[in-house]
């Protein structure tokens, strides 16, 4: 499909949060202090939000609890929420009108985790920031306000990385979770699809970008080890269930929708929702796109069915499940 309306208007303003002079390669600091982006349009009222840390391997780690209801109405579901940013950027800040809108909207606790980014801080630095999240969740919910049994992990981009491979983590280490949603995930070292080559450039995330920032990150590490490439494990049998969603002008389509189909050969329930005309990053924009708003609605759905809640299933404009899963 061509590209959306919106779409374009998109990519028409990204250019101007993050202009650089020509012919320059911008260091890190200057790539962060240039991909702010404007404050969101809504921001979600919530009866309490506050900034705490979780213990972790080399210090503490700071996470923003997000609860949608006071604690004294009892245990909540939970959600662990892991940003994107290419291990690189982002943080709380950057995913706090999402957690929100997932917090109201679900009903359910979410906890967004500030892990440490690269290059100060190498593979597996983030991901064992976030593995001692999820595991402090699952394990001892009571210290949280969450119900037993009753815990998500979801991330975007380098942040669904990071969920995919917690989720595998989960199962290898015997922590039980009920979801795993995996929006337009980071799943393999190739660089080497059709979606990579035919997206490299003009559509919000570069593929040299990208390239750059997955090398900070991986450091010395082996490409193929699955924690860093997910869709490398050799088994995914027995992860939690999941939701992907992908855009289709986006260099990490085809090997997100290659990490559904292979969960779903593994036996692992999955739905795969692929939104045309838009590119990376529509998720967090449902106040440009509107794809961003029936993509959160439709993780919205998938969550509170994986917990146990009554849902209603729709599709908008622009959507489509991808078959041959």
């Amino acid at each position: 499909m061509p590209l959306h309306p919106q779409t374009v208007r998109f990519l028409d303003v990204l250019a101007t949060w993050t202009s650089s002079p020509p012919d320059a390669e911008p260091t890190i600091d200057e790539i962060r202090a240039r991909t702010c982006g404007p404050p969101p349009a809504v921001r979600r009222e919530l009866p309490r939000v506050r900034d705490v840390a979780v213990r972790g391997p080399d210090g503490p780690v700071p996470v923003r609890l997000y609860r949608p209801a006071p604690p004294g109405l009892g245990p909540l579901p939970a959600i662990v929420y892991l940003h994107g940013g290419g291990w690189v950027l982002g943080g709380l800040d950057s995913v706090d009108a999402a957690c929100r809108e997932l917090a109201a909207c679900t009903g359910c606790a979410v906890l967004s985790v500030g892990y440490r980014l690269a290059p100060e801080h190498p593979f597996p630095a983030a991901l064992d920031d976030a593995w001692a999240v999820v595991a402090s969740v699952a394990r001892d919910p009571g210290r949280w306000g969450v119900r037993p049994g009753a815990v998500a992990v979801a991330g975007d981009s380098a942040g669904g990385n990071l969920a995919a491979v917690v989720a595998l983590l989960a199962r290898d280490r015997g922590v039980g979770l009920v979801h795993q949603l995996l929006v337009y995930p980071v799943t393999d070292t190739a660089m080497d699809t059709p979606s990579w080559r035919r997206y490299a450039s003009g559509y919000g995330l570069d593929a040299g970008t990208l390239a750059r920032f997955m090398a900070l990150y991986r450091g010395s590490a082996d490409p193929s080890d699955p924690r860093l490439a997910p869709l490398r494990a050799p088994d995914l049998a027995g992860a939690a269930p999941a939701t992907v969603i992908t855009a289709e002008c986006d260099i990490l389509r085809d090997e997100a929708e290659a990490y559904a189909r292979r969960l779903a050969a593994a036996g692992v329930p999955v739905e795969l929702r692929r939104y045309d005309g838009v590119v990376h990053a529509f998720f967090l924009f449902p106040e440009i796109f509107d794809a961003g708003a029936e993509a959160m609605e439709l993780a919205v759905r998938r969550l509170r069915a994986a917990f146990g809640e009554r849902t209603e299933e729709g599709a908008g404009h622009g959507q489509r499940t991808v078959r041959g899963l």
